[in-house]
Formats: C-alpha cells, structure tokens, sequence
C-alpha cells in the first residue's frame, strides 16, 4: 500500500519589496579614498513575505549596497512563482529548485543573493511555526553573543568623531571598536588606530579593516607596525579573492585575519579556508544565498576549528552566530533601525536573542514608505 508523502504546510503567496534605505550622510571607507568607489547614501533591501495556507508567516532580506538591487528584486520576481503551493518546510530542497530555476545565472552573485531573501523567509517561517526564535530551532549554544560596532568608524568622519561615537556605542552596551583603514597614507592610518587604542585602553576588543585596499607589500608592512596594538583582527587585508596572499599574511602575522564577506558562495569561502587564508570567516548569509546556505559553511568553518563573525545583517546573524559552537561575534550597525519595529539589546558586551519567534523582526511602516518596486504572486491578503 503506498501513502502520500506528509505534507505540513504549502505556500499560499509570495510578496517581494525592494526597499531604498537612505543614510544620514554619505559613507566613506578605504574604498572611496583609493577613488574605486563613490560615498554610499543609500542600501537597497529585498525583502521576501512568504504566506502559507494555514496563516504562518516569515520575512526575510537580502540587500546591495550601491549597485545590484534591481537585479536582485528582478531575479527574485521571476523565480518566485516555482515556491507557490510548495511546503515550505522543504527549505533545502526549495533552494536547490529555485538555483535551478535561474541556473543560467549562476550560483553566486546577484542571483542566490536574490534567493537568500527568500531562503531567510523560509526560516523566519519555521521558527515560527515551532513557536521558537530561529537560534533555538537551530540549537543555541548560547543566548548571547559578542558583538562589536562599525558603523561609527568610518573614514568620512574625523578622528575626534570616531572617538565620541566609540565612547557613545561602549555606553549603550555593545562590546567592541572597529575602524576603517586602508588609505593612501598608511601613517595616517596608523595615527588613526593609535589615538583609538589610547582612548579604549588595553582591555577594549579592537579591529580595523582595510576593505582590500593593500597589497601584499603594504598588508604585511603595515600589518606588522599594528601588532603593537594588541588588534582582535586585521580585517580584508587583500583583495578577497586572494586567497594566497592572506595565508601569506595569516602564517606571517600575530594579529588574526579576518575576511570573507564580498564572497557570495560557499564555494569561494571553502577556497580561503581549503588554503588557510583565514583565521575569523566572515561569511554574509543575504551575500551568500541565506540560512540554508550558511549552515554549510559554518560546518566547514567548525570543522577547520575557525572563529566566526559574520557581516552585517545583525538581524540574521545573531541567530546563526548563536548557533555556531564556538565563541562567535556579531558585527552591530544601527543603520537598519528605521525598516524594523524591533531593537535588538545589548549590554555588558554582548547581544541577546530575544524570545521572539523566528527573526524577531516585523517591518515598520517607515520600511513600507520607502517602497520603490512590489511583486506579488498567489492568493490575494
């Protein structure tokens, strides 16, 4: 006798959002002062609600900063329809069928970015669904999570700045200080990370990070003249896909390098990691095509004993992070404060998962107000 296969659920509707989410004031790191980039004024979201018939409900996001979100929303749009009347507990296989479905693309880049807002939603749908946050349904090893802030130390704002924000984020209770580097002028660099590491003391985590602007020369130059500043990192030393020169610098240099979240597929961090390019992965679920996604790379990244802190997203990541088994950190930006209801607390150092369902995130009328494109498929709400 044969039975039909069990079925918990299926996908009722799909309502994809780009979203533009302007910033205060244009952001600048290394990459502006090498003149490979203009200052960022805005980050372009995609967000994926995906509605079953029995009324769950999960939300999700993937984003591109100064290029590449209508290709996102435009990718998402065309794929979208392959999920209706699917289960949704099918994460994986759902994956697989919507890469296949845009196989001509590619599994990287804007393409599997596009299917990570909805491999997020999936997830966030999950939880829900079991009544838990998304770091218990995927086995917590802790409820909180250290957590650093870099959206106070960019290189458009001066050095006396840069100090006033570092002290304001250390009040609110986040744990550590990153600043952007990686100028033409490394002494000026230097005198940047000197005034910073005076004004923390010893006992302050702190990173900076050059976002790929040196060459080898100039990474191991420079890399050796801030050993003395006792760094948790020296983040994106190198281009990222120089995999070579980062064992180079990983091998030669006391201070552990971090990097990994220009890449978008495990298969370009399995490379950093196959080559011991790296000593902290910094993977980017939205970049890297969602949860699904990478789980896989953390098991890998476990595997190899690596330390883990993910970029951006805080919003996902402090689920995933919470789930890896060694001691993680969580990258804070409060950029994203105005598309959702909810805060995320910090304190003592560290951020909490709250006990929110799924995410934990609804989005707020602010996020539905910046609104530019809409695509809808299914039953109509």
């Amino acid at each position: 006798m044969t039975t039909a296969p069990a079925v918990l659920d299926r996908i009722e509707s799909v309502t994809l959002s780009s979203v533009t989410l302007p910033l205060p004031t244009g952001i600048s790191d290394a990459k502006v002062l090498t003149g490979r980039q203009r200052p960022m004024t805005e980050v372009t979201f995609l967000f994926a609600e995906i509605r079953t018939e029995a009324g769950f409900e999960g939300v999700g996001f993937s984003y591109s900063k100064r290029a590449g979100g209508p290709a996102q929303f435009a990718h998402a749009r065309e794929v979208a329809t392959d999920l209706i009347g699917e289960d949704p507990s099918d994460i994986g296989r759902l994956w697989t069928k919507l890469v296949w479905s845009g196989a001509s693309v590619g599994r990287s880049g804007a393409a599997t970015q596009a299917l990570a807002a909805i491999d997020v939603a999936l997830w966030d749908l999950k939880a829900k669904r079991a009544g838990l946050p998304l770091a218990k349904l995927l086995g917590a090893y802790q409820d909180s999570v250290r957590c650093y802030n870099t959206s106070g130390g960019f290189l458009h704002e001066s050095i006396e700045q840069v100090l006033e924000n570092a002290s304001r984020t250390l009040e609110s209770g986040v744990g550590g200080i990153k600043i952007k580097v990686g100028q033409p002028d490394s002494a000026e660099d230097l005198r940047r990370v000197r005034k910073v590491r005076e004004h923390l003391g010893d006992a302050v985590p702190f990173m900076v990070d050059a976002n790929q602007q040196w060459d080898r020369p100039t990474a191991m130059r420079v890399g050796r003249a801030l050993e003395e500043f006792g760094l948790a990192w020296i983040e994106e030393p190198l281009d990222a896909y120089d995999a070579e020169g980062h064992a180079q610098l990983a091998r030669s240099l006391d201070t552990a390098i971090a990097t990994g979240e220009m890449l978008t597929s495990v298969a370009e961090h399995y490379e950093l990691i196959r080559a011991g390019a790296v000593d902290i992965l910094q993977p980017d679920a939205p970049r890297i095509g969602g949860i699904t996604q990478f789980l896989k790379l953390a098991t890998l990244a476990d595997h190899s004993n690596l330390q883990l802190a993910p970029h951006f997203a805080m919003e996902i990541h402090v689920h995933l992070a919470a789930a890896y088994p060694h001691e993680p950190w969580v990258e804070h930006f409060d950029w994203l404060y105005p598309l959702f209801n909810e805060r995320l607390e910090t304190r003592g150092g560290r951020m909490y998962i709250s006990d929110r369902p799924g995410l934990g995130i609804t989005l707020s009328e602010q996020a539905r107000a910046w609104t530019v494109d809409r695509f809808h498929v299914g039953a109509s709400r």
